[in-house]
């Protein structure tokens, strides 16, 4: 468990961390001079159960909000600091609407300074309680008790430890099956050890050993040379703990905050993410149809074009769907929740203008219509949401491991979720080996665009015996696997909708269908080289002939090819099926008795002149009869 502080500049909650943990957290040499937080602190907390939670001390100061929200990205129970001679301040506001809009659900009100009240009055007491009471209306911290503390004299200490170890028993566990995810706040280097990055690990686990990623832009894989969790080395980190990675293979120089550690090949980096967003009810107006914001995500801070999904504005306090596109590429999780902070500060609050939560991680770019093709991802049960990314993924499909990554499911949810679907045929299982799965819409879209292609070809060439399986492969798809498209055909032809040969596929009953005249042509061709024997006419003379084109009768030899009756020897010229076989006789004979054969010799066998010899003789290369050595040719052998 994290406990995160929160509070205005000068309001003590560095001071209040040391009292209750003993750890002074600000470790800077500025922050030690100029007695304020600049960066991200942490310690660790033996609560009364005995427990240890870690803790994240954040910086105050509106400059510095950024740090906050990487810092808070991971808390699970927020201390809200508010300094009794000072009351609620614009940074206090800003801080609990980044806690509310990170999901935090629940925390104390701690009133520093509470040595001072008695100087104050009994009405400044009562005023400060009231100013906190109308703060967290409405919000997670309603309710919650006000401790009042004193890191001088130590009053309410004891009382505040009372209540964290109270509020921890409502914190939810940590996701600890879910994909490994880790956003960096540090990147260091320690001699002997080398890179170090540290964070909280909102999900999953890490062991010794594992092969990781850090994301964007550092695949690796990297090794896990060493982990810690509170300063003592562990074997294995789980989700909710404040985690130590040393990695091995990789400059530190190379790593930073904004990073997320993840398993190697497990989570994918993503430019676009697809959000329930809500504006702030104290927005001063509506969020347009685009802006761009800045988009915190766990440790990262990057620009984004914030655009609503049908919808022209979102007014104050208003939820809706927008997609989130990216000036630089992130790593999220379904689920993870975020802020939006714009570049001017709101009267008394600071910048933040909204927050959400990530519906999906890797999304096409949405166009109208887009909220209606995202909206059952908001109170998505596992199964439907396992069926809408599949749906998504389209003709490609996911693995098994890709499903893991993109649902955030547990591994033996997401088993369980996929046996339903699959015996409703929802979901089929295309390659057992990769454990690939596709949709069941999917697959029967892609059924009958098969059929409707097949049927279109038909149309436009009816003297062709079939279309090549590559051919249609690539007409439904390029990226379409090899696996899926074996299954698509194979489901076809048990269907009894398709005829599949080696290399091509038709519909049932169809494929060279000839009308009476062309069959009339084709029987004419047939005879024409018949009588031409080894001196048939060429492509072009034929069409003339026959006062067809060219390809047209292309396609009525292809007929009469695969009959049997022609075999084409180049592009233009065509042979009578006999008056060829009767060659090759020859040749076979003339070699087995004279070994060799010259090309003056060859053309004498054949009797006719270059024009037909020259295709011949390559064509008997071709077929394997022949080899040629030199200027002359001698019989293959098998």
């Amino acid at each position: 468990m994290i406990i995160g502080t929160a509070g205005h500049i000068d309001h003590g909650k560095t001071s209040l961390v040391k009292a209750l943990t003993g750890i002074d957290t600000d470790r800077l040499p500025e922050e030690k001079r100029r007695g304020i937080t600049l960066e991200l602190g942490f310690a660790h907390l033996t609560l009364g159960d005995g427990s240890v939670a870690g803790v994240v001390d954040v910086p105050g100061h509106e400059r510095f909000v950024k740090a906050m929200a990487a810092g808070a990205g991971g808390v699970d129970l927020a201390v809200l600091v508010v300094a009794a001679d000072e009351g609620v301040m614009p940074q206090t506001r800003e801080h609990l609407d980044i806690c509310r809009l990170l999901g935090v659900r629940t925390g104390v009100v701690a009133l520093t300074k509470a040595d001072l009240l008695e100087g104050l009055g009994a009405e400044w007491r009562a005023l400060v309680e009231a100013d906190v009471a109308t703060l967290v209306a409405g919000t997670f911290l309603e309710g919650r008790p006000v401790v009042p503390v004193s890191v001088r004299t130590g009053e309410g200490l004891d009382a505040l430890r009372a209540e964290l170890v109270q509020a921890a028993r409502e914190v939810p566990q940590r996701f600890a099956e879910g994909p490994a995810f880790l956003p960096v706040d540090r990147a260091f280097s320690l001699k002997g050890f080398g890179s170090v990055v540290t964070g909280t690990l909102l999900s999953g686990e890490l062991a010794l050993e594992d092969a990781v990623s850090v994301l964007p832009g550092l695949p690796g894989p990297w090794r896990v040379r060493g982990l810690q969790v509170h300063g003592a080395p562990v074997p294995r980190a789980v989700a909710g703990q404040r985690t130590a990675v040393n990695l091995a293979g990789v400059e530190t120089e190379a790593l930073s905050r904004g990073g997320v550690l993840v398993k190697a090949g497990e989570v994918p980096e993503t430019s676009m993410l697809d959000v329930e967003v809500s504006l702030l009810a104290a927005a001063p107006e509506a969020l347009p149809r685009r802006r761009k914001l800045f988009l915190h995500l766990g440790t990262a801070r990057v620009e984004a074009t914030v655009a609503l999904l049908d919808l022209e504005r979102l007014e104050p306090g208003e939820t809706g769907l927008a997609q989130l596109r990216l000036s630089v590429p992130v790593a999220a999780l379904p689920g993870q929740r975020f802020i939006l902070r714009g570049s001017r500060a709101l009267p008394g609050r600071g910048a933040t203008l909204a927050g959400g939560r990530v519906l999906s991680i890797t999304p096409p770019r949405r166009r109208r219509g887009g909220a209606r093709v995202v909206a059952p991802l908001v109170e998505a049960e596992p199964g439907i949401q396992v069926a809408w990314l599949l749906r998504q993924a389209g003709y490609r499909g996911l693995t098994w491991r890709e499903l893991f990554a993109r649902s955030a499911l547990a591994p033996r949810v997401l088993s369980r979720v996929l046996e339903p679907l699959g015996a409703r045929g929802e979901v089929l299982l295309m390659d057992r080996e990769r454990r690939l799965y596709l949709s069941g819409e999917v697959f029967a879209g892609l059924r009958e665009r098969a059929l409707a292609l097949l049927a279109a070809f038909h149309e436009r060439e009816p003297l062709r015996e079939g279309l090549s399986r590559e051919e249609l492969r690539q007409r439904l798809s390029g990226e379409l696997e090899p696996r899926v498209f074996t299954r698509l055909v194979q489901s076809l032809v048990e269907g009894g909708q398709v005829e599949g040969e080696k290399e091509t596929v038709r519909l049932k009953g169809r494929g060279r269908t000839l009308s009476l005249d062309e069959d009339a042509a084709r029987t004419r061709l047939v005879a024409d080289l018949s009588a031409a024997g080894l001196a048939p006419p060429t492509l072009t003379e034929l069409a003339e002939r026959l006062r067809l084109p060219a390809p047209r009768v292309r396609e009525l030899l292809r007929v009469a090819m695969a009959e049997g009756r022609v075999v084409g020897v180049s592009e233009e010229l065509f042979f009578d099926a006999s008056a060829l076989a009767g060659l090759k006789e020859r040749l076979i004979a003339y070699l087995r008795e004279k070994k060799e054969i010259s090309t003056q010799g060859f053309k004498e066998l054949v009797g006719q002149s270059r024009k037909f010899v020259i295709p011949l003789s390559e064509h008997f290369d071709r077929e394997k009869v022949t080899l040629r050595v030199g200027e002359k040719r001698v019989l293959r052998r098998a």
